[in-house]
């Protein structure tokens, strides 16, 4: 495994970070690794959804869709 230094970071952010490790119950250093594999695994997860998305909307190009608007004043209607 890799080792990380941050130089330079604000006193706002340690102190922070200090405060959620001790309500998590982990080291400070066990909590900047819980919150940047939480950050990298967000990403990819946002980045796997937009690429289904885009492969749902490349399928149905030729299908007429309905205005998200009018399906919202219908249900109001209900």
């Amino acid at each position: 495994m890799g080792n990380l230094t941050v130089r330079n970071l604000d006193d706002g952010v340690i102190a922070r970070l200090k405060a959620q490790a001790r309500e998590n119950g982990r080291s400070l250093e066990g909590e900047t690794r819980h919150v940047l594999k939480r950050a990298e695994s967000g990403h990819r997860q946002a980045a796997e959804f937009f690429m289904r998305a885009d492969e749902l909307a490349a399928k149905t190009v030729a299908t007429r869709q309905t205005d998200s608007m009018v399906l919202v004043r219908e249900d109001r209607v209900r």
